[in-house]
């Protein structure tokens, strides 16, 4: 296993623990059982080589898909909300938007594998859409966004271009938007959150701050007060803490800022630095077999999607608790407070784990001899920053010059004259004597 990743991996259950510990003190024991579980799966599925995952990739985004029709039909919101996301199963609920992410990573990984990027985007985009429509209906926008926003990276990443990407946004723009007026309408807390993200810093006084405490504008200064009361060193998971909604889940990391400080915050982002190093070192192996074949390939894309998966929703997370975004009730991954959310981030780090072993593996088998033949057909990678190979021309025969060696001279013969004179005759001739006139 990737030590950078396992790294990565214990510092963020520990801040989180730490968070919780500041926050709800007595959901630490469930919270390490939590934790536990979370890291069985990374160590289970790392296991797991990525040509099993490629065969059962299908198998797992239909079962993903199941789980959200179910969770529309017997799921239920909490507190006597009309949202569905989770389905009860009695000592534990289970939220299955979490699940649908990893399973349409898989989908795409296997669908761009084995058919290629040319001529494929309507495949890989019917499973983008399936799963964030379901998701939506829930109803669970920042999720829905995440999935989005998700399925259009690994297309990025496997090659496709970004004309027919921009295409596919249009048209998904222009197929939502006849209907988002009524989404709104319906869902009302969505449009409160946005508007309590607009007028949040506008809160002057006693009143104005009771007036937020419902919409997402007090939850976020709030926040902010924390964080900013914990100073540089914090306060410790002792001290009494402003009151945030939320503060063990999604807010979580208001309560490490105020027990730990901003030396807290540092080693948060410091592990989902390592999450993003780990994954494109993979990805930089990868590179180094072009061009793959079906399992490299597969192993190349899962481990961008995971890697995606998690900062993605990390970066909207934090940029929600310092007021940048409106509140979307999106958990930080390995840090919040919730079962689903981190088996679900678990598995991810197994899929970059999985992704190493794969290519580590191949890198180690000896090579194989150089046969001069044709090369069999094989799926070349179409990375947007993997530079084909290039094709040299053959070379020109080489001019051969001549040798230079002096050339042999015959002496010329010497010339016989018509004179008479026999000494200038050549060999055995005799010349007759010249008529001369006296």
């Amino acid at each position: 296993m990737n030590l950078n990743l396992v790294l990565a991996q214990v510092l963020l259950v520990t801040m989180g623990l730490l968070g919780v510990a500041a926050s709800s003190p007595e959901n630490i024991p469930k919270h390490l059982i939590q934790i536990l579980i979370g890291l069985a799966c990374t160590f289970f599925v790392a296991r797991i080589k990525p040509k099993w995952l490629l065969k059962a990739a299908p198998l797992i985004w239909g079962f993903t898909l199941v789980l959200l029709v179910l969770v529309l039909i017997i799921g239920q919101g909490g507190n006597g909300s009309s949202v569905r996301r989770w389905i009860d199963l009695g000592p534990f609920d289970i939220q299955p938007s979490e699940f649908a992410k990893l399973g349409l990573i898989l989908m795409l990984g296997s669908v761009i594998a084995r058919k290629g990027v040319d001529g494929k985007l309507v495949g890989s985009a019917a499973c983008i859409g399936i799963t964030a429509l379901l998701v939506a209906v829930e109803p669970d926008l920042g999720t829905t966004l995440l999935v989005f926003f998700s399925g259009l990276f690994i297309l990025y990443m496997a090659g496709v271009r970004l004309v027919s990407i921009s295409k596919f946004l249009v048209v998904v723009v222009l197929l939502t938007a006849p209907f988002g007026g009524l989404y709104l309408k319906t869902h009302s807390y969505i449009l409160e959150r946005f508007i309590g993200f607009v007028q949040g810093t506008q809160v002057s006084s006693a009143a104005d701050l009771k007036s937020h405490q419902a919409d997402g504008g007090y939850q976020v200064m709030q926040g902010r007060k924390a964080i900013a009361q914990g100073g540089v060193w914090g306060l410790g998971v002792d001290e009494s803490m402003p009151k945030v909604p939320a503060d063990h889940t999604d807010m979580v990391i208001s309560s490490i800022g105020f027990s730990v400080g901003f030396l807290g915050v540092l080693i948060v982002m410091l592990g989902f630095w390592l999450v993003v190093h780990s994954s494109f070192i993979a990805i930089e192996l990868l590179l180094r077999h072009a061009p793959l074949n079906r399992e490299l390939h597969f192993a190349c894309i899962i481990a961008a999607g995971a890697m995606f998966m998690v900062v993605s929703q990390a970066l909207v997370n934090l940029c929600v608790a310092v007021g940048l975004l409106p509140v979307t009730g999106v958990p930080l991954p390995l840090v919040s407070f919730g079962g689903s959310s981190g088996v679900a981030m678990g598995i991810a780090f197994g899929l970059i784990h999985a992704a190493l072993r794969g290519v580590r593996h191949i890198s180690d088998r000896p090579a194989k001899p150089t046969v001069l033949e044709a090369p069999a057909p094989t799926l070349a990678l179409a990375l947007p920053f993997a530079q084909p190979p290039q094709v040299l021309p053959p070379l020109a025969p080489p001019i051969v010059l001549p040798s230079p060696v002096a050339e042999v001279l015959e002496p010329e013969d010497e010339p016989v004259w018509a004179d008479g004179v026999v000494g200038n005759a050549r060999g055995d001739e005799v010349y007759p004597p010249s008529n001369t006139l006296h």
